[in-house]
This record gives structure tokens, C-alpha cells and sequence, in this order.
């Protein structure tokens, strides 16, 4: 089946959980796994000299220590799983594009990642880096929706 499964995430709680289940079943195929975090280039949105000075280095500090927060909560998960990953870090303006180069140049077999679920105007106005890589991915994407609350689960919560 996979052998190499690429795992994008943006720290979010549902990339979290997204990471778990990509991080199981790449357990259950014995697979190994590749995450893959995309940050923003700087660009210059102001022409005022006095907000131009360190900004672009206070930028690049700032995207790396998200970019190594996401990655530490991956290699934390799949340590505990007992399953090695390596770790990538792409600055670049369509996440989409990164993560598809990153799947064909690390030689990843699928791509498991999250969706949002935003459906009818909401998905086109807001876009959807999941429905981007699917359109455009040659290689199978596992797409993992969090799954809704049971009335029982959601009972219990309040």
C-alpha cells in the first residue's frame, strides 16, 4: 500500500489531529512519515522607511519558531507512536505547491492531511489548500475530517 506518507501540518488542532491519524496509520502499514510545515514569505506591505528596518528578519525569526513548534508537536507524536519522521520547513507563498513539491521531491507515496470542511461560498471566497493539493496532486491524498460530536459527546460537554 504507502510506504512513504507525506504530513502537512499548520499547527492547528485539527492538524493535530490529522498528525495522529497519519502518524497510526502510517504505524499500521509500517510506512514512514514526512511532515512538512508551510510558512509566508516576508513582503514588504508598507513604503514607510520607519517600518522597513529588521522586518523582514524579525519576520523569517518569527515563521521559524512557529515552523519548529508545529514540527516539535509532530516528532512528539510519532515518537510516541514509535514511528521516525523526518521533519521540512518550506517558506512559500502556496502552501499547496509546497507541499505537492515536497511529496514528489521526498518520493511520499500519499499525502494525508486536514480539511475544515468549508463548504458552498465559503470554500471558494476563503479556498481550501486541501481542495488545491487534491485538484492538483498526482499523488493520493487522504483527506481526515474531524468527526462530528455525538449528542451523547455532546451532552457530556456541557
Amino acid at each position: 500500500m504507502y510506504t512513504h506518507i507525506l504530513l502537512p501540518t499548520d499547527g492547528s488542532e485539527l492538524s493535530k489531529m490529522a498528525l495522529h491519524e497519519g502518524v497510526d496509520l502510517a504505524k499500521a502499514l509500517e510506512a514512514r512519515v514526512t511532515v512538512i510545515t508551510v510558512t509566508p514569505p516576508f513582503h514588504v506591505s508598507s513604503f514607510s522607511p520607519f517600518m522597513l528596518p529588521d522586518t523582514p528578519e524579525q519576520h523569517r525569526k518569527h515563521m521559524a519558531a512557529l515552523a519548529t513548534q508545529n514540527l516539535d508537536v509532530a516528532k512528539k507524536i510519532a515518537g510516541v507512536a514509535g514511528i521516525s519522521c523526518d521533519v521540512v520547513h518550506v517558506e512559500h507563498d502556496h502552501p499547496y505547491r509546497a507541499i505537492i513539491d515536497t511529496a514528489q521531491d521526498r518520493g511520499c507515496d500519499a499525502i494525508l492531511m486536514a480539511s475544515h470542511g468549508q463548504r458552498g461560498v465559503s470554500a471558494v471566497v476563503l479556498g481550501s489548500e486541501t481542495l488545491k493539493v487534491l485538484t492538483h496532486s498526482t499523488i493520493p491524498v487522504i483527506v481526515y475530517r474531524q468527526p462530528r460530536a455525538s449528542v451523547a459527546q455532546l451532552l457530556a460537554a456541557s
